[in-house]
């Protein structure tokens, strides 16, 4: 996995999980682990943290010189491993914390973590971009006019903002800190398949993350359906099914679209 070299930190050529086991074990628990004083990528605390889906081994991670922290919860052995399932899951307050029916996100987020833990392997990346990358209060300016009748595209468009205002680099720098070769990359989202490619992020596979929608969510998905390329279903009674490992949709070189090439 190679990041670009405007984002890639420079860590000696030396096995990541060794270095941070040798760094962890000289540190108190209140002590923040630095990859070295040079890297954009600084990592600020390691614990296990246990769940409802069970224990993950939780990251800090944030931007030298940047209060914004992102957080990778890891399942078992990643490092050196190829095909590891991966959800790169953006912050929603309004659905995780509020539980706000107007989006998939907190089903995704829990549908993520429970495969997961059901694999014994796998990662979570959880990246601070609220409301696909605007902000809470445009967000929820834009809910304002989904009142209205506009649908997540058109309101985000008649606020002079973004479809989607989302980066990666982030995601792609903590995947590589991780040690991990390939990516079964847990996503309904295209989009995210290319611009982690773009990255440098060896996307190998796709994981469908298919949730029942209820009469709010539903007009939102169906705008990702076919505003935004999401592979989704055709809006159905029938309740979709679970993620397992025969989910697994291996992805050719070109394609993102849940077909192999």
């Amino acid at each position: 996995m190679h990041v670009p070299k405007r984002i890639r930190p420079q860590v000696p050529s030396t096995d990541r999980s060794e270095q941070t086991a040798e760094r962890t074990a000289t540190r108190t628990a209140s002590e923040p682990i630095v990859v070295t004083p040079t890297d954009e990528l600084q990592i600020d605390a390691v614990a296990p943290v246990p769940t409802e889906h069970g224990t993950f081994l939780m990251h800090v991670f944030r931007w030298v010189g940047d209060d914004e922290e992102h957080v990778a919860m890891v399942r078992g052995d990643v490092a050196g491993k190829e095909r590891v399932a991966v959800r790169v899951h953006s912050e929603c307050l309004t659905s995780e914390v509020f539980h706000s029916l107007k989006c998939d996100c907190r089903e995704q987020l829990h549908l993520a973590l429970e495969d997961i833990a059901r694999r014994e392997q796998g990662v979570l990346l959880y990246l601070r971009q609220e409301g696909r990358g605007i902000g809470l209060a445009n967000k929820i300016r834009a809910y304002a006019l989904q009142a209205h009748g506009a649908d997540t595209v058109d309101a985000n468009r008649m606020l002079g903002l973004p479809d989607d205002a989302r980066r990666y680099d982030m995601a792609a720098l903590m995947l590589e800190h991780l040690g991990i070769r390939s990516i079964a990359l847990m996503t309904n989202n295209p989009q995210k398949v290319e611009e982690l490619r773009a990255l440098g992020v060896d996307v190998a596979d796709r994981i469908p993350m298919i949730v029942t929608p209820n009469r709010y969510s539903e007009p939102y998905l169906e705008a990702k359906r076919v505003r935004m390329r999401h592979q989704l279903p055709v809006r159905s009674s029938a309740p979709p099914p679970r993620p397992s490992s025969n989910s697994v949709i291996p992805i050719g070189r070109r394609s993102v679209t849940g077909d192999a090439e």
